[in-house]
């Protein structure tokens, strides 16, 4: 069989043709520049501020700063969180730059570390590609095209930071 020209054309998406079923499609990164790291800061709104605020011990909240979900709030109050396209992940991003099951925040105790799960695009903290990374209050994540800041819970800052 031909091979069809319009997929021929599309770079940066992997196709299966052979597998008889539709394969996982995660679009890479065309150019270094969509990786450069400008941090957004911490400017936080009064009612991003409030939630932060109204943490309890032991939870935190990941910030949508920009991507396609611009503003969402996650809470992060379980010992796994997943994130990732697939439509089970407990944090779903709808977006080709993100794996299926691209990466896990872990906690333990009051810590929380972002674990990638081999992802095509990877992780990043901080502008820096990570396999697994502390996160302290501020931290910015990437994500495929979604970054987010992270903050610890009021209540367990001193535990957090000091990492």
């Amino acid at each position: 069989m031909e091979e069809n020209a319009r997929d021929a054309g599309v770079s940066g998406i992997r196709r299966d043709a052979g597998s008889g079923g539709s394969a996982d499609t995660t679009q890479t990164f065309g150019h270094d520049s969509d990786l450069s790291f400008v941090p957004f800061g911490t400017d936080l709104t009064d009612v991003e501020r409030e939630a932060i605020d109204a943490l309890p011990s032991r939870a935190a909240l990941l910030l949508v700063r920009s991507g396609p979900t611009a503003g969402a709030r996650y809470l992060l109050d379980t010992d796994v969180t997943t994130v990732g396209r697939h439509p089970e992940a407990d944090i779903f991003f709808d977006d080709v730059t993100v794996s299926r099951r691209h990466a896990e925040i872990t906690r333990t105790g009051a810590v929380f570390e972002l674990v990638d799960q081999r992802s095509l695009n990877g992780s990043y903290v901080n502008g820096e590609r990570v396999d697994r990374a502390v996160l302290v209050d501020g931290s910015e994540v990437r994500i495929g095209k979604f970054r987010l800041n992270f903050f610890a819970s009021p209540a367990d800052r001193g535990q957090v930071t000091s990492g």
